[in-house]
């Protein structure tokens, strides 16, 4: 749980590459006609290799901006996925021999139906949806004697709330679907880390991370994307000055993986116990906890939603919250709440999507859809901000005492910046408590890098003799002498002793690709052990439809949109 502290398309594969330098080295050994008959046998054999997916980008059709977060279901067979955050999305080829039509919809568009047989095989498809609007004929409603009274926002939520146990399902069922975890830094996607698990799942009146079984049936540790060690690594919430952090925020793992993590935070299906701040007890602390605002209806497949912001406002903190409900039975479709560091600014000129510059702590998106009539999950995504303490880069490596100069001798770790090292306010060093002055300060003219400074103490010769000889029994770094260097940065413009941090985005998500309702825990089956990493020695057991499930892997050439915008 996460609560706040203190309140281009890759144009050849690796196989390719390797093929190209291949040839290369054969073209300097083999006559001509020998060796073009040899590449005309290759090419053939690439060409005859047929992709294994359609790849496709969703766009809105006015804007052009991708579509995160859509359904992409392949109609009547209760199978899809959901596109990415940059609107990319991968369809198994092998549906396509079979003519099935596929169903893209999103909240707030109209629901498109497409044959796969229209998609293209060898390009990127651009897929465009149309924003939903209802004809004005659609909204005339037959007036009624009595005039109906309208909900305000705070009372359609807590209809909502009331209703999670009749609108969600009481009895047991599995959700399939693709899992990963990654992160992005400035450059794209790091660790990323995928599977396809099958979540068995008691019923909503149950405590999920008691009764909820998990079974893999796959996973990957996808080293086609960068890899970063540190980035790897567990929170350390102890030092700030340590390698990985969340700032003003704290991750408990609950005892889990992060698969288990993930689960934590579907505030809907842990509506009885804490999820994250502010929303907490969703049944009973997020009425009280925010205030409310009716927005425009909202439309998933010609149906109206209500549309609900709120939003907390505290000192150090700014949450924001959206929920889609169902005007006919008060069900929740979709959630979704942000929280943003109000201490911490974004860069001039830059805006986070709720339109101010406070730096993003994590953002929650859960939405579910109607199987019947019943809700059931669709995906739900964790993202956080998180940040890579790196050691300083130009440190004071150590102190010596020449007696024969009589003189204190600064050995740097690199070669610092002339003016700053020259200058004698930027040492602070002290004998028995007493200020040391200088009479000059030079730089060692013997040492061939350039990176020792000589400090000519303005001390009496007795007093400077009985401080080297204390020096030779103690370090110099004892009581007697302390030694402080400040305001000295190397010839890159490194500051001493300063820390420096990196930006990181986490997310963990899973698209849920197939839903079976009244699906009960085998008994004799192995399943994830849920204190052990996902990837490191779980069980792995492939059920005889493996191939109706697949990973939906991001397209390595488009880089996501959102933290950009936060």
């Amino acid at each position: 749980m996460l609560d706040v502290k203190n309140a281009p398309k890759s144009t050849c594969t690796k196989r390719q590459v390797r093929v190209g330098k291949s040839f290369l080295t054969i073209r300097k050994r083999l006559p001509t006609h020998l060796f073009f008959l040899l590449l005309l046998l290759a090419s053939n054999s690439v060409l005859s290799q047929k992709p294994e997916y359609i790849v496709g980008k969703l766009l809105d059709s006015k804007t052009r901006e991708p579509i995160a977060f859509a359904s992409i279901r392949i109609k009547d067979r209760a199978l899809g996925i959901i596109s990415n955050t940059d609107g990319s999305f991968k369809i198994p080829l092998k549906y396509k021999e079979y003519g099935d039509i596929i169903e893209i919809s999103s909240m707030g568009y109209r629901t498109k139906e497409i044959l796969i047989q229209d998609f293209s095989v060898h390009e990127l498809n651009d897929v465009r949806l149309q924003p939903a609007t209802l004809e004005l004929e659609e909204a005339v409603v037959t007036a009624k004697k009595k005039k109906e009274k309208k909900l305000t926002a705070k009372q359609i939520v807590r209809k909502a709330l009331r209703s999670i146990s009749e609108n969600y399902p009481v009895q047991p069922f599995s959700t399939a679907g693709y899992y990963r975890d990654y992160q992005l830094d400035s450059l794209g996607y790091v660790n990323l880390n995928e599977a396809i698990l099958e979540v068995f799942d008691k019923g909503f009146d149950t405590m999920d991370s008691i009764t909820t079984k998990v079974k893999i049936f796959d996973y990957l540790e996808n080293t086609d994307f960068k890899r970063d060690t540190l980035a790897l690594q567990s929170y350390d919430y102890q030092f700030k000055e340590g390698r990985k952090v969340i700032d003003k925020a704290f991750l408990a793992s609950y005892g889990g993986n992060e698969f288990t993590i993930l689960r934590v935070h579907d505030a809907l299906r842990n509506y009885k116990i804490d999820s994250y701040s502010f929303v907490h007890r969703l049944k009973s602390d997020l009425l009280p906890e925010h205030q409310f605002k009716k927005e425009s209806d909202t439309y998933l497949d010609d149906e109206p939603l209500y549309t609900v912001k709120f939003e907390k406002l505290l000192l150090d903190y700014s949450a924001y919250g959206t929920m889609y409900i169902s005007k006919r039975n008060f069900a929740i479709h979709k959630m979704e709440y942000t929280l943003y560091d109000r201490t911490k600014k974004l860069p001039n000129g830059v805006i986070n999507k709720h339109k101010t510059n406070n730096q993003l702590i994590f953002e929650i998106i859960t939405e579910y859809h109607l199987e019947n009539d019943r809700m059931y999950l669709s995906y739900i995504s964790f993202h956080n901000t998180f940040q890579i303490w790196d050691p300083p880069k130009f440190v004071l490596e150590h102190t010596t005492i020449d007696p024969n100069l009589q003189c204190f001798v600064m050995s740097f770790n690199r070669a610092p910046n002339l003016q700053d090292a020259l200058n004698e306010d930027n040492y602070f060093l002290k004998y028995k408590g007493e200020k040391i002055d200088f009479t000059k300060v030079v730089l060692d003219n013997s040492d061939e890098n350039r990176k020792t400074v000589l400090l000519y103490p303005k001390m009496y010769p007795s007093k400077f003799m009985s401080m080297t000889m204390a020096a030779s029994k103690k370090s110099v770094d004892s009581l007697l002498l302390s030694i402080k260097v400040s305001k000295i940065r190397d010839v890159d413009g490194n500051l001493i002793n300063e820390w420096t941090s990196r930006d990181y985005n986490q997310f963990r998500e899973f698209f849920v690709q197939e839903v079976k309702p009244n699906a009960k825990s085998p008994v004799d089956s192995l399943f994830m052990e849920k204190r052990r990493p996902i990837f490191k020695d779980q069980p792995i057991i492939k059920p005889d439809n493996f191939d109706d499930y697949w990973m939906n892997t991001p397209l390595q050439n488009i880089k996501s949109q959102r933290p950009s915008e936060e």
